[in-house]
């Protein structure tokens, strides 16, 4: 009856946003946090680790010129994999899903380890990529079919924090294994974790049926374009030329342009079909995490502003880059504990805006030749940024799934996550390279381009936070009144 569905669309609005499950709620469900948890941690790991090794294993293995593709082989692989989950997930299941991807990255890792020359390790480099973006996206996947609706909002803070984990112990583990000239026994470590996580998998993940017969169809079109996206995207990441550079990020914007007409007027979309129809939210969801996810790209420069211009030594200036990556973890914590519809949508809001206001204020903190109080003072503003992140991400993430009661648009709305979230800091480097380029040759000029950048492309994030906010509002008063509208319509 049509009443009957408005009531039931109507209840599964109220019961997302009054209930939320403890952490303790989550540790029922502990081996299957564990493994979604484990596998954007190995993930995250391996881009700061790698980055860490790469100069070691150049000095060992050759192939200078070739340096710089090995990030844009990695993205342009994650990218990929994390288009394909649907498709992975109806053929192959849950379990058999993440088999894949950590046999994938296993045997990636396990490449780079052996590679006697360059291009060699960039294969290997491609393999992590597939696998960690598989990974990625199977665990925000995982969270809307294989945990209870009202731990989602746990479940999405914990895998997130995982990125900021990552940028701890990747860097770390990379230069303890780069000190000793070991670089080829770290990706034989990252190898055998993710094969240790792999035999957890068959026993601690809820099987899911699959459809062989009639698995999810891979949208080609929209494929090639975002691989084309991305690639450009990397290469104007690597490139001093200006001109060239704005010309690779123009060729990426347009590109993510007719990636959005191919999937409006395609039937085989990447993105669930919520995002195009007309009164959405989900559109302006996905924008707002691309905001907030780009503004992680600064971390790349703030070890060098920290030691061209506060004389700190490389160790020193490292935890000054994981600053931002700390308050974005650990507020997430917090964030997710947040049970009023109200709060919620206040903090969706309030994460790009402490974010913008974060980045501004360090921005004028910068200075050359830095007293250390004044160096020590951008901790707390990058603790503080970070916390944007932290604040918002959790209930985006949640407002992406719970965009559709469809089971299988939910799914695809929750893998989009990882795809949004992969475009958004491949975006979010280009940019930075760009300004930091644009500033130069004087640091002073490049820390500020950077940053109040970065403040700027922020503060958009709170407009479209605020009109997702608003459609949201709209849509749940249309349910209200249509679940009304049945019920007198029954009872007459």
């Amino acid at each position: 009856m049509p009443g009957n569905q408005a009531t039931q669309e109507r209840s599964w609005h109220v019961d997302d946003s009054q209930r939320v499950g403890s952490w303790r709620e989550l540790g029922s469900h502990f081996g299957t946090a564990a493994v979604l948890a484990g596998g954007v941690l190995i993930g995250a790991v391996n881009i700061y680790l790698a980055a860490s090794l790469l100069p070691t294993a150049v000095a060992d293995i050759g192939g200078e010129r070739l340096y710089a593709w090995n990030a844009t082989v990695f993205l342009t692989a994650q990218v990929v994999a994390t288009m394909l989950v649907s498709r992975t997930l109806s053929r192959y299941g849950n379990v058999s899903s993440y088999l894949i991807g950590f046999g994938v990255f296993a045997v990636g890792s396990a490449v780079c380890a052996a590679s006697p020359a360059m291009p060699v390790l960039l294969v290997g480099r491609g393999a992590q990529g597939l696998g960690a973006g598989l990974l990625t996206g199977l665990g925000f996947a995982l969270i809307y079919s294989a945990l209870p609706r009202h731990l989602w909002v746990r479940g999405t803070a914990l895998i997130s924090a995982m990125f900021g984990l990552g940028n701890f112990v990747g860097p770390a583990l990379g230069g303890l294994f780069a000190q000793f000239g070991s670089w080829r026994l770290a990706f034989v470590v990252l190898a055998v974790a993710s094969g240790v996580m792999a035999v957890f998998v068959p026993r601690v993940l809820p099987r899911s049926g699959r459809d062989g017969e009639h698995p999810a169809e891979v949208p080609l079109s929209a494929l090639v374009l975002v691989v084309g996206a991305a690639g450009a995207l990397s290469v104007a990441g690597i490139l001093a030329n200006k001109v060239l550079m704005v010309a690779f990020i123009a060729l990426a914007l347009m590109l993510v342009m007719a990636f959005v007409v191919t999937e409006r007027r395609s039937r085989v979309r990447v993105l669930p079909r919520q995002t195009y129809r007309a009164g959405s939210a989900l559109r302006w969801v996905y924008l707002t995490i691309v905001f907030l996810a780009a503004g992680v790209a600064v971390e790349i420069f703030l070890p060098l502003f920290g030691q061209r211009m506060g004389g700190l030594p490389p160790v020193a200036a490292g935890f000054f880059g994981a600053a931002l990556s700390l308050g974005w973890s650990a507020s997430q914590v917090v964030s997710s504990s947040a049970r009023r519809q109200r709060t919620v949508r206040r903090l969706r809001v309030a994460g790009p805006a402490l974010l913008a206001a974060g980045l501004a204020m360090l921005a004028l903190l910068q200075q050359r030749d830095a007293p250390l109080l004044l160096v020590l003072a951008w901790l707390p503003v990058l603790l503080l940024a970070g916390t944007g992140i932290g604040l918002a991400m959790p209930h985006l993430s949640v407002a992406a799934m719970s965009s559709t009661p469809d089971k299988v648009e939910g799914e695809k709305a929750a893998a989009a996550i990882a795809t949004v979230l992969t475009m958004a800091t491949a975006f979010g480097a280009a940019v930075a390279g760009l300004l930091v380029n644009l500033g130069g040759p004087a640091m002073l000029n490049s820390a500020r381009y950077l940053l109040l950048g970065f403040a700027a492309l922020s503060a958009l994030g709170v407009a479209t936070a605020l009109r997702a906010d608003h459609l949201a509002r709209l849509t749940e008063r249309r349910r209200e009144s249509g679940a009304e509208a049945g019920d007198h319509e029954r009872h007459r």
